[in-house]
């Protein structure tokens, strides 16, 4: 449809979109698309992508809406397209997808005002439920500075803005963007929040971050080589040394041939096994970032459990629910001890020795040449396996050769090159064979100590899995055969390989480490401002819980004071001002005439004094006739100018300065 002339400040909802505002308008959902790629599929993203790029290439050469046949295969395709992905049409990346589809469907059919107004609100909505997946302080930003591509496409759609007049339209939506933030501030703390959420979104339930509990050679390569955060952990003194930062998440018993399982062992009806503390006791605070599983971590040996936790048979924690949010909780813990000194429970002792038949015949001959050799010397089969892990030629190598069925063998007689699954898998089962209980144990150890803000970061990247051992009068203890390898090959892995103490292989992730301090100020203050903490937003004057009343009197108080405060603005301004810029630079053209002899009369229309001018000034005539033209057009054509035009006529006045000197 072919916009039609029509005089300035005409109705004009009805019009075509312009080229301008159908850009923007494509811009907008392009930035939508940009906000929700992470969680989609690639190629998902793309298609929506490249149909937004054909709709904008269309209109350009030819302006009408796609035909309705068209439209209708698309709304059907984008449902279809989501549920063969993920599987239902519900939960976040499923609805997330498909109102994704809906906006460039929307797009295709979009000509009128009408329709770009409600597409761009309907972009705006989806832009902020981005938030829903991820709300660091980055991305945050990011969403943010995405809401002015709609902005823009709210000011192109108003009248009077030129048609190539791309910064006249980011200009107005960025200056606004900057004004409410003081106002986003003070309703984000004073307004009475929820103890839980308006409304839920369900889950797809698969982990995000963390360590599976499952262990297959390969298992973790994907975690050792994601720079992404996994907790955070404030000590109540110094930190622990690095050999002792060892982080238990969940203990694994049963072996398959392939794989490590938690097993019937770790069920946690059982009470846990006692421990003997030898040394001082750690103290710390962990914020534990959403995992959607139910595991937690904590330091070597936790000695209780915080609540909402349970508190397992071999000390490993256990959610009572899934942490689908960041969780924050204080641990006990315990780095030099004794656990479970005494003999062991049969059928604890029965499932750490337990191996399946027909796997590995030469890991368990060589085991039995050990236990031949040392006797009853359990302590001496341990540096039997150490010794043969660091002085038999092993490498460790992310990039580690595939396995076959017997996979204990494969690694160690032939490839010799794996990371810390294979060889606390290798080791634990050569000392099941060999009669010595062992377990795999699967966490996080390292870390980068950030001495600034006094907290340990721990990252995917600092993924392990080590061993545990059960020794007469000495109960388990830990035995860590990645530390024996005398060979390390740093693979391209983004400078992730805290498993074997590394993780700033390249020169940007000790930057990356101390910025960190950023995004935990931004987790603990931000992210983390719940109900809880809002009921303790006036402890500091006294008062030890805060009420929805009070935080009403608050906000009403913060209000009145900012009127009252923007209201004396306006009343200090010179009442000698004019009311508006318009009229302003109206007064300095007649200001300008009268001092070389022409004054508006006081009945005079400003029409007539123009043109009265014009005539008295030959050499100025077009300039006052311009002036004229434009100065009748902002005041009497327009309930509200645009300010752009009133800009320009500023401008023009400025440049204008008559010099003859009318007698």
């Amino acid at each position: 449809m072919k916009r039609p002339h029509a005089p300035p400040g005409t109705h004009s909802e009805a019009w075509a979109l312009a080229p301008l505002p159908f850009t923007l308008l494509c811009l907008t959902v392009a930035s939508v698309l940009a906000a929700h790629a992470p969680h989609m599929p690639a190629w998902y993203t793309a298609a929506l992508v490249a149909a937004t790029v054909a709709r904008w290439w269309q209109r350009r050469r030819r302006r009408r809406a796609i035909p309705a046949p068209l439209r209708l295969l698309m709304l059907v395709a984008v449902p279809l397209a989501v549920v063969a992905v993920y599987g239902t049409p519900f939960g976040r990346e499923a609805g997330a997808a498909i109102v994704c589809g809906l906006l460039v469907v929307k797009i295709m059919e979009s000509e009128r005002l009408r329709d770009a107004r409600m597409t761009v609100g309907f972009a705006c909505f989806i832009l902020m439920s981005a938030l829903l997946f991820d709300q660091s302080l980055g991305f945050t930003i990011f969403v943010g500075l995405l809401l002015l591509p709609p902005l823009a496409t709210l000011r192109a759609l108003e009248p009077g803005l030129p048609g190539h007049g791309w910064l006249p339209a980011f200009k107005p939506g960025t200056v606004l963007l900057a004004a409410s933030l003081p106002a986003a501030l003070l309703g984000f703390v004073l307004i009475p929040r929820l103890a839980t959420p308006l409304w839920g979104a369900p889950d797809s339930g698969v982990a995000h971050t963390g360590v599976s509990d499952r262990m297959a050679p390969g298992d973790l390569h994907s975690l050792l080589t994601d720079n992404t955060v996994a907790m955070r952990v404030g000590f109540d003194g110094p930190p622990p040394p690095e050999s002792q930062r060892y982080f238990r998440g969940m203990l694994l018993w049963s072996f398959d041939g392939r794989a490590w399982l938690p097993g019937t062992a770790a069920r946690r009806a059982v009470r846990p096994v006692p421990v003997g503390v030898r040394g001082a006791v750690t103290h710390y605070d962990v914020t534990l970032l959403a995992s959607h599983q139910h595991w937690m971590f904590a330091l070597d040996v936790p000695l209780d459990s915080p609540e909402g936790a349970l508190l397992g048979p071999d000390h490993t924690l256990w959610s009572i629910k899934p942490i689908n949010q960041t969780l924050h909780y204080r641990v006990a813990s315990a780095t030099d001890y004794r656990l479970a000194p005494a003999p062991l429970d049969p059928r604890i002792r029965a499932a750490a020795l337990e191996l399946p038949d027909g796997f590995d015949p030469r890991a368990r001959e060589l085991a039995a040449r050990w236990r031949a050799a040392a006797g009853k010397d359990d302590a001496r089969i341990v540096r039997d396996a150490l010794e043969l892990i660091h002085n038999g030629g092993f490498v460790y190598d992310l990039d580690a050769p595939p396995l076959g069925r017997n996979s204990i063998d494969d690694f160690l007689f032939d490839t010799k090159t794996g990371f810390c699954e294979h060889y606390a898998s290798a080791f634990t089962f050569l000392m099941r064979a060999a009669g010595i209980p062992a377990r795999v144990v699967v966490g996080y150890q390292g870390g980068y100590w950030n001495a600034f803000a006094h907290y340990l970061l721990i990252r995917q990247s600092d993924a392990h899995a080590w061993s545990e051992v059960w020794l007469t009068g000495r109960g388990w203890v830990r035995a860590d055969p990645t530390a024996a390898v005398s060979r390390v090959v740093t693979a391209d892995a983004g400078g992730a390989l805290g498993d074997v103490g590394g993780g700033d292989r390249v020169w940007w992730m000790p930057w990356q480490n101390r910025l960190d301090v950023i995004n935990r100020w931004w987790g603990q203050t931000v992210v983390g401002f719940d109900a809880l903490k809002q009921s303790r937003l006036f402890s500091p004057f006294g008062i030890r819980h805060t009420t929805a009343q009070m935080l009403g009197i608050a906000l009403a108080v913060s209000v009145f004071l900012a009127l009252a405060l923007g209201a004396l603005l306006a009343s200090a301004r010179p009442r000698s001002k004019p009311r508006d810029t318009l009229a302003a630079a109206q007064l300095r053209v007649q200001a300008r005439l009268a001092r070389i002899g022409l004054v508006r009369g006081t009945a005079e229309g400003p029409r007539d004094f123009y043109r009265r001018s014009a005539i008295a000034l030959p050499g100025l005539a077009p300039s006052l006739q311009a002036l004229s033209t434009e100065y009748l057009v902002l005041r009497y054509a327009y309930s509200e100018p645009p300010p752009e035009r009133i800009r320009a006529f500023v401008r023009s006045v400025r440049k204008f300065h008559p010099r003859r000197v009318v007698k």
